[in-house]
């Protein structure tokens, strides 16, 4: 998605409080999952995941599957630096957790060519990615 077509989104919609709510979430759960993944720090990335319960904080906060995986990809869109599929997955999960939803964050690898992917799974069912990539990776971890 270009940047002009998420701001088409943004201004044509016209998004209700709490899509703008779930937008801005976005956008500090990437910075602070960022900081960690990028200095190396995999395990506090992990322990953060697993961690956050199956709450809903909010109800006028808390959104759908497609509305919180649209202000995460918009997130994407407007993050200045390039957005990993680790960090994206794990926004993903811990909004669609306190939104009260069960996601399970699933680490995939691929031997040849070697690959390493994450993407978030709801009721058994990928959200965030392409729905036949568990036939592409074998499942080495979820949280």
């Amino acid at each position: 998605m270009s940047r002009l077509a998420a701001l088409r989104n943004v201004y044509a919609l016209k998004i209700h409080q709490s899509a703008k709510l779930l937008f801005v979430r976005a956008c500090l759960l990437l910075f602070h999952f960022e900081r960690s993944i990028r200095n190396g720090d995999f395990a506090a990335a992990y322990d953060q995941v697993r961690s956050t319960r199956i709450t809903e904080l909010d109800p006028s906060s808390s959104g759908s599957v497609e509305q919180i995986c649209h202000a995460v990809d918009l997130a994407c869109v407007w993050y200045w630096k390039q957005v990993l599929c680790l960090q994206r997955s794990a926004v993903t999960c811990c909004l669609l957790k306190n939104a009260g939803i069960p996601a399970r964050l699933v680490i995939g690898v691929r031997q040849l060519p070697f690959r390493v992917h994450a993407w978030v799974e709801s009721n058994g069912k990928i959200v965030n990615d392409r729905p036949y990539l568990r036939e592409m990776y074998a499942v080495v971890d979820e949280c």
